[in-house]
C-alpha cells in the first residue's frame, strides 16, 4: 500500500521566499554602505532626566565596573 505524503509546516526561509518571491538568504554580497557619507548628529538635550530607579539597575549591574572607574563614593 503506497504511503500519503506527510505535510509539513514551511520553515522560514521558505516563508520568506513565499513572501518575498526569491529565495533567502538572498545570493551574492550585500549591499556596500558608503561609510564616506555617514554623519554623526549629537541631537540629545544638555540634560537627559533618569530616575531612581534607573540609577538603582545600573548600579546593581555595573556597580562593580563603576567602582573599579570612579571609586567608591
Amino acid at each position: 500500500m503506497p504511503r500519503k505524503p506527510r505535510h509539513h509546516e514551511p520553515t522560514a526561509s521558505e516563508q520568506l521566499e513565499q513572501l518575498l518571491g526569491e529565495p533567502w538568504p538572498f545570493r551574492g554580497r550585500p549591499p556596500k554602505h558608503d561609510v564616506e557619507r555617514w554623519r554623526v548628529k549629537d541631537d540629545w538635550p544638555a540634560k537627559i532626566p533618569v530616575t531612581d530607579a534607573e540609577v538603582a539597575v545600573f548600579e546593581a549591574w555595573f556597580g562593580d565596573v563603576f567602582h573599579e572607574l570612579f571609586g567608591r563614593a
